[in-house]
């Protein structure tokens, strides 16, 4: 059997689609609009999207990024690790928020491919037995792929879009939609992990099902490994490349620091509530940054406000050396970035500090005079355990006092745009009287979500 045009087995059934109802839906990932739809059958579908309205979209505006995602409670509600579906709905997502603008089309009754919850488990039932997944399906005299794209068409037509930048690795799913009135003008992959319980169904949905390669994960795989592409190909991969290959690439001690604020300086309110911080649009940016450097360096004012984890989660790479600057021991053994073991992690304090027993193996207390937190003696003690790339994260104290000190080599400063009005400062340092001796460097800026980043390359203006 062919399954070079498996989504035309069947005549397509009209979808009809109806709205019915539209809301927001705060995520991880920002803030979308969720627009309910119930097609001709019944079945309720959900569009989620970020910088879309439903105005006509014109020629010169480029078209959005759109994922149609097909329902699968195992992985996108369980985590299941037999397929990769979970985590293509995660980075869909993800990729959506940092452009500021795309649609997530949530197809419901396509579990399986579309042949519904109970044949998909029983079909994993023969796959437990070594069938691949194509054959699994036919074993049960059911089709290897039932599904069919009118009502994401049709839901696509409603916000007004006719021309899309396709995620997904199927080249079904384009020409489904392109047959059904979507001008599909690029396809492109999403660079998820594969692991050992997913492997042989990837690679018999690229061997039997015409599913892409792995896409430019392997752009992001070489900056993970030190090696910058000479010629990366236009797209993510070019961007990635633009964006960080001058981290990936040094030698020797590179410092990078990075704060979020609001767009009146403050990054929390006077409460010490940071609760805009849930709703970064540069999530995908931080974790690149971390999963670049070889330390990432925390105050424990930020600690104890956020109970950050400073863990890579989002994007392939793995997690840098913690390190917590702690002089009187306040943080406790029982925040999260002491509590888990799985990274190391470096809690600076001072000499007389009191430290708690039974802190996990991972955990090294390295003890410094009150002289020893100088930004430069910071820099000596990780530079001596080899930890030459450096990422200062937070808060806005000690971001400052590196800028101040002049040990910044770049500075990544994102606005987030909210006025607090009064609250905890982010940036401040001693300035100059005239302001034609402020200080600057070139710059770059980059769009994530509604957050505007700015790029300052200090070593380049030295």
């Amino acid at each position: 059997m062919s399954l070079q045009s498996t989504h035309h087995a069947s005549a397509p059934v009209p979808a009809t689609i109806e709205r019915v109802v539209e809301t927001v839906l705060p995520t991880r990932h920002g803030t979308f609009r969720m627009i309910g739809y119930r097609d001709g059958e019944g079945t309720e579908h959900v569009a989620l999207a970020q910088g879309i309205d439903d105005a006509a979209h014109g020629p010169a505006e480029a078209p959005p990024l759109v994922r149609v995602h097909s329902e699968c409670l195992t992985g996108d509600a369980f985590g299941s690790w037999r397929c990769d579906c979970g985590e293509q709905l995660d980075a869909a997502l993800a990729a959506i928020a940092e452009e500021g603008r795309g649609v997530l089309v949530y197809v419901r009754g396509h579990e399986g491919r579309g042949i519904g919850l109970l044949a998909k488990l029983k079909a994993y039932a023969l796959q437990d037995q070594g069938v691949d997944t194509v054959d699994a399906n036919t074993a049960l005299g059911l089709p290897i792929d039932a599904r069919r794209y009118d009502q994401a068409a049709e839901i696509l037509q409603d916000l007004s879009i006719r021309a899309v930048r396709l995620l997904s690795g199927n080249p079904a799913k384009e020409e489904a939609l392109e047959d059904l009135g979507i001008d599909v003008v690029e396809r492109r992959g999403l660079a998820v992990s594969e692991r050992s319980e997913n492997a042989g169904y990837l690679a018999t949905k690229r061997a039997r099902m015409r599913h892409d390669a792995p896409p430019s994960a392997d752009a992001w795989s070489a900056l993970l490994d030190g090696a910058v592409p000479p010629a990366p190909a236009p797209g993510e991969a070019e961007e990635l490349t633009h964006r960080y290959g001058y981290l990936a690439g040094a030698s020797g001690q590179l410092v990078v620091g990075q704060l979020r604020q609001s767009l009146d300086g403050f990054i929390a309110s006077r409460s010490g509530d940071s609760g805009f911080h849930e709703d970064r649009g540069d999530h995908g940016h931080l974790q690149r940054l971390r999963a670049l450097v070889d330390a990432v360096v925390v105050g424990a004012s930020t600690v104890l406000a956020e109970d950050c984890s400073l863990a890579v989660r989002d994007v392939p790479g793995s997690s840098p050396v913690r390190v917590v600057l702690d002089a009187s021991a306040k943080v406790g053994a029982g925040v999260r970035v002491l509590a888990d073991d799985g990274v190391p992690t470096l809690w600076i304090i001072g000499a007389h500090a009191v430290v708690p027993d039974g802190l996990p193996s991972s955990v090294e207390v390295v003890r410094l005079p009150a002289e020893g937190f100088a930004p430069q003696r910071i820099l000596d003690v990780l530079q001596a355990r080899g930890l030459e790339k450096v990422l200062i994260e937070g808060g806005g104290n000690t971001v400052s006092r590196f800028l101040e000190a002049g040990l910044l080599d770049r500075l990544y400063l994102t606005t987030a745009p909210v006025l607090v009005g009064d609250g905890v400062p982010g940036i401040r340092f001693t300035g100059s009287d005239a302001i034609a001796e402020a200080r600057t460097a070139p710059v770059r800026r980059f769009v994530f979500g509604q957050d505007i980043c700015t790029e300052f390359n200090f070593a380049g203006a030295r």
